[in-house]
């Protein structure tokens, strides 16, 4: 059973699942196998919408959480989690308009729109999961 405190390492696995989907459909549309790549990057919409509600849900009751220590570290912890901010809030309506362009077969502009759609959002969804690790496993706040 999974309790309320379990809910960032549900985000964290649910980002890391998001990153390999990207990446599998990546190495999918690499290799021309288009329904392979299709079903990764629906399910890598998935699992992103999933972290979404787990992550809107656990924030909404738990409020902030505060990196103090090791003071050295906070101001590169700082540092990724504001490009993880501005992406993520970036990537929501980059992949509504990624998806809706492969949905309606306008496979010219999904691609160029999917070019730089990918990275962001393989970023956010790693540092995402590094986020957790530095919050959670690495140094965590007592």
């Amino acid at each position: 059973m999974i309790t309320f405190s379990d809910l960032p390492a549900v985000n964290a696995f649910l980002n890391g699942l998001s990153a390999l989907f990207l990446t599998a459909g990546y190495l999918f549309i690499r290799r021309k196998r288009q329904r392979a790549h299709r079903n990764c990057m629906i399910a890598a919409v998935v699992t992103s919408t999933l972290f979404l509600v787990c992550y809107l849900t656990y924030h909404s009751q738990a409020g902030r959480t505060i990196f103090r220590e090791p003071a050295w570290f906070r101001p590169i912890y700082l540092s990724i989690l504001l490009t993880h901010t501005v992406l993520a809030v970036v990537i929501l309506p980059l992949v509504v308009m990624t998806l809706n362009r492969a949905l309606k077969e306008r496979f010219e502009f999904h691609k160029k729109i999917a070019r730089w759609t990918w990275p962001i959002w393989m970023y956010v969804s790693l540092t995402g999961v590094l986020i957790y690790l530095l919050l959670y496993q690495i140094f965590p706040q007592r």
